[in-house]
């Protein structure tokens, strides 16, 4: 096939790029460099396979493709904060465009939607049905609320011209190629840890995530990009749930770090308790992660060791 991954050259996209080169994919990546990095997709320019096209999805483009995944917008709130307008542009005018382009070409399109569509669950864990908790007009309403724009597109899109659309909800993923200065959890205590800075946990880090290893998520989109009569939202992240304070003093064990743990203040609207019910995933992907946190930790604090010239 031909496929087309907007944001491939990020963190999950350039994961992405290469296990769907390795299953003799040709492999359109678009991306504008915002939050991606041409590092990550330098080992796959020599492939004859993989095509780089710089482009921001807020502005239409034209190519012929078999599938398109979906993956471009800032994920961070570092970054999706920093510009929040062209963050609700990329999930109202990009995901459009992206619409647009799979209803001209009859391709199938993946969104990659987010579990912050669920802002701040009063439910626990979180399904599917589950309509959220989210503030409109927060200082995090440009990602949760453009993400669930983006989602009442897919939906319309397929009701109004039957476009072959699939819905995923990411949950927190972490592993090699995060950025150094990402700003989520992971990435921002493996680096803290192994400079010997504070590590900054917000309120009492008490606050509960659940961390999938960034080879599992690719496995669970690209099942649900393959799958039949099923076009979701299905949930894909790791039911493990682990409070903030735990996953830091896990981080400091890896490392060896000296770091001391300090406490700040929550920022707003923070959720509270995130954990995804799989149980979806499951029945119709036959998909569940398998990488336990220690090792997918273990994994990214040697590519952050390498990366900033330190030694785990």
């Amino acid at each position: 096939m031909r496929i087309l991954v907007t944001g491939g050259a990020g963190f999950i996209g350039s994961h992405l790029c290469e296990l769907l080169l390795e299953q003799k994919n040709e492999v359109v990546c678009l991306d504008n460099y915002f939050t991606g990095s041409k590092r990550n997709i330098h080992r796959l320019l020599d492939n004859h396979n993989f095509e780089v096209i710089r482009h921001d999805i807020i502005n239409p483009i034209d190519v012929e493709v078999d599938q398109i995944y979906n993956l471009a917008c800032p994920a961070s709130p570092v970054f999706y904060q920093f510009n929040p307008v062209r963050t609700i542009q990329a999930n109202v005018l990009g995901v459009t465009n992206m619409l647009e382009l799979a209803k001209r070409t009859k391709a199938r399109i993946l969104q990659a939607s987010t579990s912050e569509v669920y802002g701040d669950p009063k439910i626990h864990p979180q399904t599917e049905d589950y309509w959220g908790n989210v503030n409109p007009i927060g200082v995090r309403s440009c990602y949760d609320e453009g993400k669930r724009v983006a989602e009442a597109l897919m939906k319309d899109y397929h009701r109004q011209y039957a476009v072959d659309i699939r819905i995923v909800r990411i949950f927190n993923t972490y592993g090699p190629r995060m950025a150094v200065n990402d700003g989520r959890v992971v990435s921002n205590f493996i680096v803290q840890a192994l400079s010997g800075q504070d590590i900054t946990v917000y309120g009492r880090g008490e606050q509960t995530r659940s961390f999938c290893y960034v080879t599992d998520l690719i496995g669970g989109l690209v099942a649900m990009m393959n799958v039949k009569d099923f076009i979701g939202p299905v949930n894909l992240g790791n039911p493990g749930e682990f409070t903030i304070l735990q996953l830091a003093e896990k981080v400091i064990q890896l490392t060896g770090s000296s770091s001391r743990i300090v406490f700040k203040s929550l920022p707003s609207d923070d959720p509270v308790r995130r954990q995804p019910d799989i149980s979806l995933a499951k029945a119709k992907l036959g998909w569940a992660p398998t990488v336990v946190l220690e090792k997918g930790l273990k994994e990214t604090v040697d590519y952050f060791s390498e990366a900033l010239g330190y030694q785990s």
